[in-house]
């Protein structure tokens, strides 16, 4: 070759070369799958040139599901043309249409041997692939070779390390490629699903033993999973990921006989702002206490049915008080070492009116939070101390409490979380004392922001919470953000009735607020929990009817909503109101 020359080559399978020298000496030039997949823009561009005009939503939809694979857009488009661009149509265009089915069998399953097919097809299943899991869930040795031999054809398998050992099919690809397995071998399906879960589970891939016992079916294997990972789901997965175990769970009955799913579904749905889905689980808790013949007994599950029902304060303050005592005292025999029933003592005390012995439940909660690293309960023990000490004149003391409640939940990252308003509240009430203004209107937004997170379902927090709150408004002279507040603690009271001592503090602060006779006016801090819960939804692609689909609410409800969260902030669409929220802290820029 001529000296200044240049070698292109281009094929479906890795070049007969000693590529990785090449590389290291930076004499090869490498273009793959990732560079010649197209950007939303081009793809937007390459449906235009075949005339399909589509919004960006479905572009983006399309996007998403072909990968960028340009032979995959365009069969896409001739799939939309073909039965009319319908609305969302895209939505539902996948590897199982014919165009792919017939391109992907005559350019690529058409050229390789029967046992490679069999492999494609069978581990389709496969979310991840792994040459050890798959050889376990074909039963086959040999399968990892396989692997890795499909993996240099190029045959759609997109590596997810840099070590060439895990991968994933592409979507479209493994769609056409179920389809296949459904249609060739009906019944293998769930038999390869479960085996993944087995190697899964003796891997501590936990997770994703879950995520194959849900597709294989199998409740009992799901309900003895879920048990096991709720809480680590809770603090470092997405709240979705839980909502969906449990969705399926309940779907197919498999909550009402496991009375620890039942109690962590009781508690998230609790803890999440879900107050009717949390009822309906600590009903199914009860159930399962009330069934004591005939039942095994398990006290583990019965010191936490306890808990659940303390924490939940349906039957009053003194119910409340009976409830976390025998809650201390299951979790002491039971050996179990939590800050939540010595925490919830302390709050059934105080609205006894025991303010001594709540103070003492709540210092117990501290030191079992601290050494366990119970950061959320550790915070708002500390924040209840904190109040406790404002009561009696410590601010110095109060200070010291509500800085070690903030760094509790810094240290966890639960910044926002349903602990977030009484925190904050304690922390401006803290800043009023010192005269820091701007502290004090700072930590009110955080609370505003995760308001709606504090329901019924934790009725005493709810409650103390907003109306901490309300005393730090009136005390910035903001009579409309205390009276919002004040309706939605009636609106409280009147669900659960019988908050101890909260009863009397709502009744003082109801007649302050009576006796104020100037105009309460509007601005941001009048926006109820309701629309302060759409306020986030507002900044999403979502229409007014998908909103309402996740909310629960219909569309006029939502429209509703809206409206009046643009005269509060002093808007007249939604994307000024959302610029505007966003000026104001209420939500992330």
């Amino acid at each position: 070759m001529p000296a200044g020359s240049r070698l292109a080559l281009a094929g479906r399978t890795a070049p007969p070369l000693r590529v990785a020298r090449l590389r290291a000496e930076g004499r090869i030039t490498e273009i793959g799958p990732g560079d010649l997949s197209l950007t939303c823009e081009e793809a937007t561009s390459l449906l235009r040139n075949v005339d399909l005009a589509l919004g960006a939503d479905e572009v983006a939809e399309l996007h998403r599901r072909t990968e960028g694979w340009p032979v995959g857009l365009y069969l896409a488009a001739l799939y939309l043309k073909e039965g009319g661009a319908l609305p969302r149509a895209a939505a539902w265009f996948g590897g199982q249409d014919r165009f792919i089915n017939d391109y992907m069998e005559s350019e690529f399953l058409a050229r390789i041997s029967p046992g490679q097919r069999l492999f494609l097809t069978r581990t389709a299943v496969l979310e991840r692939m792994y040459g050890p899991l798959c050889e376990a869930v074909l039963e086959q040795p040999g399968s990892a070779a396989t692997l890795a031999e499909l993996a240099r054809s190029n045959l759609l398998l997109v590596p997810l390390d840099r070590r060439g050992q895990w991968y994933r099919y592409h979507h479209l690809f493994r769609d056409m490629l179920l389809a296949q397995l459904e249609r060739h071998e009906p019944g293998l399906m769930p038999v390869l699903r479960r085996r993944a879960a087995r190697w899964c589970l003796q891997n501590d891939l936990t997770t994703a033993a879950l995520e194959y016992s849900m597709a294989a079916g199998d409740v009992e294997a799901v309900a003895g999973l879920a048990e096991r990972l709720w809480l680590p789901a809770y603090w470092l997965g997405p709240r979705t990921t839980i909502q969906r175990w449990l969705r399926w769970l309940e779907d197919r009955g498999g909550i009402e006989g496991h009375p620890m799913v039942a109690v962590w579904a009781a508690m998230f749905f609790g803890l999440t702002g879900r107050p009717a889905d949390a009822d309906r689980w600590a009903d199914a808790v009860d159930r399962w206490q009330a069934e004591c013949a005939g039942r095994p007994a398990d006290p583990f599950a019965e010191a936490w049915a306890v808990l659940i029902r303390a924490a939940h304060c349906r039957g009053g303050a003194g119910q409340m008080r009976a409830d976390a005592d025998e809650a201390v005292r299951r979790f002491t025999e039971q050996q179990i070492v939590e800050p939540g029933p010595a925490f919830f003592q302390g709050v059934a005390r105080l609205l006894c009116g025991d303010r001594a012995g709540a103070e003492t439940s709540l210092a117990d909660a501290v030191s079992v939070g601290e050494d366990i690293g119970s950061d959320e309960v550790l915070a708002l023990a500390l924040g209840e101390r904190s109040l406790l000490a404002m009561a009696g004149g410590r601010w110095g003391q109060a200070e010291v409490l509500a800085d070690r409640a903030g760094a509790a939940l810094r240290r966890a990252g639960l910044e926002e979380c349903y602990a977030t308003p009484l925190i904050s509240a304690v922390r401006a009430r803290v800043a009023l004392h010192r005269g820091d203004v701007p502290t004090a209107r700072q930590q009110l937004v955080n609370a505003q922001r995760l308001r709606p997170e504090l329901t019924y379902a934790i009725p005493y927090l709810a409650v103390q919470a907003r109306i901490e709150l309300a005393g730090v408004h009136l005390a910035l002279a903001d009579l409309a953000g205390a009276r919002v507040l004040m309706r939605e603690i009636d609106e409280l009271l009147r669900r659960r009735p019988g908050l101890g001592t909260l009863t009397g503090e709502a009744a003082v602060l109801r007649a302050r607020l009576a006796s104020e006779r100037t105009s309460a006016g509007s601005g941001a801090s009048a926006l109820t929990a309701a629309e302060l819960r759409l306020l986030p939804l507002l900044s999403t692609h979502l229409s007014f009817p998908e909103i309402g689909q996740e909310l629960f609410l219909s569309p006029n409800t939502v429209k509703s909503e809206a409206v009046s969260i643009y005269r509060k902030l002093g808007t007249s669409s939604r994307s000024q109101a959302v610029a505007r929220s966003r000026a104001l802290g209420l939500l992330d820029s």
